[in-house]
């Protein structure tokens, strides 16, 4: 029988080439809505940490979770920032703020 560490191993590297796939033929234009995607997923990485630190027997489990969800909280918040910048690139400026043509 296949470990469990090996078939882990095989999901995470099948992953990460179906992942390489998916992102290279994203066009220019759907990025951010990809971006907030990902930040939907970052938010789950969240709730396991915080389940993780929560139920954790071990003093070292426990300060590894905490420090898994000031991570995660790290990226989300810093994910939402980036798309928020990239959407107000898309605002229309006031008539008076155009330059001449």
């Amino acid at each position: 029988m296949i470990g469990p560490l090996l078939v882990g191993v095989y999901v995470f590297v099948l992953a990460m080439f179906v992942g390489w796939q998916v992102i290279t033929r994203v066009p220019p234009t759907l990025h951010t809505p990809l971006m907030s995607g990902s930040n939907a997923i970052s938010g789950i990485s969240i709730v396991g940490a915080l389940v993780i630190a929560g139920t954790a027997s071990d003093t070292l489990m426990t300060v590894l979770g905490v420090a898994a969800v000031a991570m995660a909280t790290i990226n989300v918040v810093g994910g939402f920032l980036v798309t928020d910048r990239m959407l107000k690139m898309f605002h229309r400026r006031p008539s008076g703020d155009r330059p001449e043509a």
